[in-house]
């Protein structure tokens, strides 16, 4: 019910460029002992003063239980030589077999996520609200996670449900069987009940191994409300992520557990786009930028590492605690495409991880690897619920339809089917504006089964589309529509600028060589090769998160003359049955509709 977004509002940064290293493991350098990484003492003493604990770790899978296709289910890797390649990656079946395969020999090992595990989910897992991933989190043997943004776009309430279990208030049971719920705690330690004042999850926990113990604290980004609908954080309040953390390490540390990780749905963004880039040369965390860093330089230095998400992208780096000592911040990119691997030390006597001896590494989940036949066998069940409605053909097209871009081929789609729905539903219709975060995928020309090529499924549209948006028509004003182009990129989108995609006939100039609103060429917006008059009215179809004032537009949130129609899934469905056949697919749109000066 909301789309994605990158970077919390609140802070700003610069990118900090670094060249791109080879590198796959990153360790804090330090002496120890001989048997600090053995585990094993010496003699028959009992164990020994050091205990090597495994921590794996993921985040950001968002139901994607199957392979995901085209570039989502990419990674880039940097070889010797400095050159890259791509590797096909994930899908649970893999994923659970490099996770067992990971494990073995490793007495000491915990797993662990940093949020959206669900939500803008594929449709073999969004149809069914998201059981079917809970179900295969359960079968990954996953100990805990923090909830994301995306853990609430159908509400505390469906959180709620998937934590405890229960059947779908509205749609029911779906196998026969009462839903369990998750074996694992959702942890949300910044998340609170505006009425109680108390978190609405679990803030932390403790996973113990005999006389080893490790707390876990989890929070997502204080902006969340500025990404999910208004509905599904109704009530709720989201504190900030280091003063949350800082509080509840003290009470874990009064508790006596002094190894403690923070899972943190707040990310950062690496120099380089290649999951094993060398994120620390030339220096500690140089090779990052983005919230996670304020973030990892602000919290105690009792906790001794972060597990981080949100910005779907790659990185194993060392940033340094308020105390100057180094400290490991990870993240696994998205979509179960890789696995972090992280090695902490556990000291007996102190209770402390030995932070001179952490080590990391990003993993792919290849798929050259034999596939966990228990998640075969429940992709197969789901996907047999699901195939009368997701086999469905809506469409067909004569290429790949991508969704990368300032403009996207995707997004400039979607708004032209949000358009031509708008205009059915009043004439007096005249643009459609889509916003970025919410075009999860493309399609993709090659077959996925048995449909054949060019044919667009409606499970490929609910991949595209999962968040069940409405499409909404709003008056503005000329002058309020070009001051919604300016919050592209001005306030809250200054520093990640947020390019809406346009619908046919709405064109304008992007000048990125400038700053703040003024990067929009006001005299360039045209509608139809008209200039927009300030003073005229203008019908608007958007999506229902944008019509509330999501993502920072907060223009979007005062039209007048509001009129909720269907699904954004639907109206996507019903154009593309419209304006394509067999005989005659639909081209992927020219993305000429935004001229970018850079």
């Amino acid at each position: 019910m909301h789309a994605e977004s990158r970077p919390s509002r609140r802070r700003t940064y610069a990118l900090l460029a670094s060249a791109a290293g080879l590198a796959t493991v990153a360790a804090l350098a330090g002496a120890l002992p001989a048997d600090a990484h053995s585990g094993k003492g010496h003699g028959h003493h009992g164990p020994s003063r050091y205990q090597d604990v495994q921590l794996l770790s993921f985040n950001d899978l968002h139901g994607n239980l199957e392979p995901p296709s085209g570039s989502s289910g990419r990674v880039t890797e940097t070889q010797a030589d400095g050159t890259t390649k791509t590797i096909d990656a994930g899908g649970v079946e893999y994923l659970a077999t490099h996770l067992r395969q990971a494990r073995k020999g490793k007495e000491y090992s915990v797993t662990a996520a940093g949020g959206d595990m669900v939500g803008a989910s594929p449709l073999i897992s969004g149809l069914f609200h998201d059981e079917p991933t809970i179900e295969a989190l359960d079968k990954l043997d996953l100990d805990v996670t923090t909830v994301g943004n995306h853990e609430f776009d159908e509400g505390a309430k469906e959180l709620a449900r998937l934590q405890n279990g229960g059947c779908h208030p509205t749609d029911g049971c779906y196998t026969g069987k009462r839903f369990k719920g998750a074996d694992f705690p959702y942890l949300a330690a910044n998340v609170l009940d505006e009425k109680t004042d108390k978190p609405i999850l679990k803030p932390y926990w403790v996973w113990q191994k005999k006389d080893v113990r490790i707390g876990f604290i989890g929070v997502t980004l204080e902006g969340t409300p500025g990404i999910v609908s208004a509905d599904g954080v109704k009530g709720l309040a989201f504190k900030d992520e280091v003063e949350t953390i800082n509080k509840y390490a003290k009470v874990l540390q009064r508790q006596g557990v002094q190894s403690i990780v923070a899972l943190v749905h707040e990310g950062g963004f690496p120099s380089s786009s290649s999951y094993n880039y060398d994120c620390d040369s030339p220096g500690a965390g140089d090779g990052i930028s983005g919230p996670i860093v304020d973030i990892a330089k602000n919290v105690t230095p009792a906790v001794d590492a972060l597990v981080t998400g949100h910005t779907h992208t790659a990185y194993v780096c060392t940033i340094d605690d308020p105390a100057g000592h180094p400290r490991m911040v990870t993240s696994a990119a998205s979509f179960g495409r890789l696995y972090t691997d992280t090695t902490l030390t556990y000291d007996r006597r102190t209770g402390d991880i030995a932070r001179t001896a952490v080590r990391s590494a990003n993993h792919v989940v290849t798929r050259d690897v034999a596939k966990a036949p228990d998640m075969t066998e429940l992709i197969s069940r789901w996907n047999t619920l699901a195939a009368p409605i997701g086999n469905r053909a809506i469409g067909y097209i004569s290429a790949d339809v991508n969704s990368t871009g300032t403009e996207s081929p995707m997004g400039d789609l979607i708004a032209d089917a949000q358009f031509a729905y708008g205009k059915e539903l009043d004439p007096e219709t005249d643009l459609a504006l889509m916003n970025p975060g919410g075009v999860r995928a493309g399609l993709t020309y090659a077959a996925k089964g048995s449909e054949g090529d060019g044919v667009v499924t409606y499970a490929e549209g609910f991949t595209v589309q999962p968040f069940a948006n409405t499409v909404n028509l709003q008056d503005f004003t000329g002058a309020q529509l070009v001051q919604v182009l300016k919050e592209q990129v001005s306030g809250a989108n200054a520093a990640a600028p947020k390019i809406l995609q346009p619908s046919g006939g709405l064109t304008y100039t992007l000048d990125l060589t400038k700053t703040g609103a003024d990067r929009v060429v006001t005299d360039s917006v045209k509608l139809n090769g008209t200039a927009i008059d300030p003073a005229a009215t203008y019908r608007v179809a958007t999506n229902s998160f944008l019509a509330g004032g999501g993502d920072g537009f907060t223009t979007l949130g005062q039209g007048t003359g509001d009129l909720v129609g269907t699904d954004d899934l639907s109206a996507l469905a019903e154009y593309l049955t419209a304006h394509s056949s067999a005989a005659s697919p639909l081209a992927p749109p020219a993305t000429d509709r935004i001229t970018i000066v850079q």
